[in-house]
């Protein structure tokens, strides 16, 4: 087959395995690993190269963003103290503990390079576990704190990378050498982050066609990235910095007519990601399989089951200890949690744990290591075999390991969003009160069915759009988006009770023309 009917069966392809995951309930990362898996063993299939450079920026850089404009800061901030041991202490353990089995198992193998595979392997992925997540009713607070660590990590152990590979190249390299350049670089991401976040709106507000707005996202997305690298900065702290900051004031900026159909190609480009990654990554498996004898497999299969259960069991340790260590605090009387449940049960303890399962991160990293790294062959073997055996043994157990716990959540998104939505629709009555028409009085009327069913019901929505749609409406849309707007900003609701609004109005506004 030609390149272009590759490209098409890979994807119907991976659209099959996306289905099939979702009817058994299990995250579709998996199934595309699996998939990727295959494709090495497929008689002549194409072997695609992409230049190593390439990889980070064109695969985390938008997955990344898109992860981060979802955060919400004041969960994160709320729970600082598990996110951040879990992105340093877990991915610096997890690091250290790979590179020493992996200096075991390959005596040749240099600190430096063993280390690099560490960082590689270290980082959860955030696609599988919420695909996962999304099907169950975890407890709101253990999801905020996976979240705000799958954002976080890759930072870390992508810098821990970048010193590794940097070390491989220059030898004798001294950490009081690096340490000034690390600071700064870590300061100055922060910087550009927040710089851009100021600069590029004022160019995107100024693109009033859809196509061309998510056009120039995606351009200004690389550009940032790509800047960054050469600044010598970290280009994933930059991301994450400017998505958070973009996403405090975009839902303003930008009108529903062009937000809607951007979250959806945004969401569709995040799949396509994660199948490309699946899918070359499986090609560069074939050319170093068929490269090894008999014997060398076996020592590559067993080496990768090794790692595959440090990393499982480091990460199991170090939630273990961090939960055991706040217990002793807290029942000696040293540490006082504003919220009771700050400190996981061992259940919930067990499933933080659990869901440390490698992805599209851990696959780019590898891919990005130079041609003539140290090992480079074993590492992605091994960064390959890590992510398909985590998605394979947590993926498939997750979540019947969540039911089996019985994990309930209060949802305390779904109260917020009651309330919110009680007083964005008060604010859009106010806005047609003086108006006697008899297409207010219908508006007047649907808007106080709506407040009954919000009192009622916390998940309710709004009306299907089958109602006058005119100025009229739009102006009290409007109202009640600014509500919401004002709610956020004073933390009243947190970030996904805003989106959840966001959507309902942005599908009123639609309706009535907007």
């Amino acid at each position: 087959m030609s390149t272009f009917e590759w490209v098409i069966a890979l994807l119907l392809g991976a659209v099959a395995l996306s289905a099939a995951a979702r009817r058994i309930k299990v995250p579709y990362p998996t199934f595309l690993a699996i998939g990727g898996a295959l494709i090495a063993f497929v008689p002549n299939s194409p072997s695609w190269t992409l230049e190593p450079d390439l990889a980070l920026a064109l695969f985390v850089a938008p997955v990344l963003l898109d992860a981060a404009y979802d955060t919400s800061l004041r969960d994160l901030r709320k729970n600082w103290v598990p996110v951040s041991t879990l992105v340093v202490a877990a991915v610096g353990l997890t690091t250290v503990g790979v590179a020493y089995v992996a200096h075991r198992l390959v005596p040749d193998m240099p600190w430096a390079a063993a280390i690099a595979l560490g960082a590689i392997v270290a980082p959860p992925d955030a696609a599988a576990a919420v695909a996962i997540l999304s099907q169950v009713k975890l407890p709101h607070r253990m999801v905020k704190v996976l979240e705000g660590e799958s954002l976080l990590n890759d930072a870390s152990a992508l810098l821990i990378y970048r010193i590794a590979v940097g070390a491989v190249a220059i030898e004798h390299l001294k950490w009081s050498q690096v340490a000034p350049t690390i600071a700064l670089g870590l300061v100055g991401s922060v910087l550009a982050g927040l710089l851009a976040a100021r600069i590029i709106p004022l160019f995107l507000e100024r693109v009033t066609e859809a196509p061309s707005a998510i056009i120039v996202q995606f351009a200004t997305t690389f550009l940032i990235w790509i800047t960054a690298e050469h600044l010598g900065l970290s280009g994933i702290l930059t991301i994450v910095v400017y998505a958070i900051t973009i996403a405090r004031t975009a839902p303003a900026r930008i009108p529903a007519r062009l937000r809607v159909p951007s979250y959806a190609v945004w969401e569709t480009m995040v799949f396509v990601l994660n199948v490309l990654a699946f899918m070359l990554i499986g090609m560069q498996m074939r050319p170093i399989w068929s490269r090894l004898d008999q014997d060398v497999r076996w020592e590559y299969c067993v080496a990768a089951a090794w790692i595959l259960l440090t990393v499982i069991l480091v990460r199991l340790a170090w939630v273990t200890f961090y939960r055991t260590t706040l217990r002793v605090l807290i029942t000696h009387d040293l540490y006082h949690p504003k919220d009771p449940k700050a400190v996981a049960s061992p259940k919930g303890g067990l499933i933080i744990s659990w869901c440390g399962m490698r992805g599209l991160v851990t696959l780019a990293t590898a891919f990005a290591l130079p041609e003539n790294f140290p090992h480079r062959d074993f590492i992605v073997f091994i960064a390959f075999a890590v992510v398909l055996g985590s998605l394979v043994v947590q993926g498939l157990t997750l979540r019947p390991l969540i039911l089996a716990f019985g994990l309930k959540d209060d949802d305390p998104v779904g109260v917020e969003v009651a309330r919110a939505r009680a007083v964005a629709y008060r604010a859009a009555l106010d806005a047609i009160d003086d108006d006697p028409s008899e297409e207010a009085e219908i508006l007047r009327l649907e808007y106080r069915a709506i407040l009954m069913q919000a009192e009622n019901d916390p998940d309710g929505g709004i009306a299907d759009g089958r109602l006058p749609a005119d100025p009229l409406r739009l102006r009290a849309i409007e109202a009640a988006r600014k509500s919401i707007f004002d709610l956020r900003a004073t933390e009243v609701i947190g970030d996904d009770a805003f989106h959840r609004l966001e959507e309902e109005l942005d599908r009123a506004e639609l309706s009535a023309g907007g």
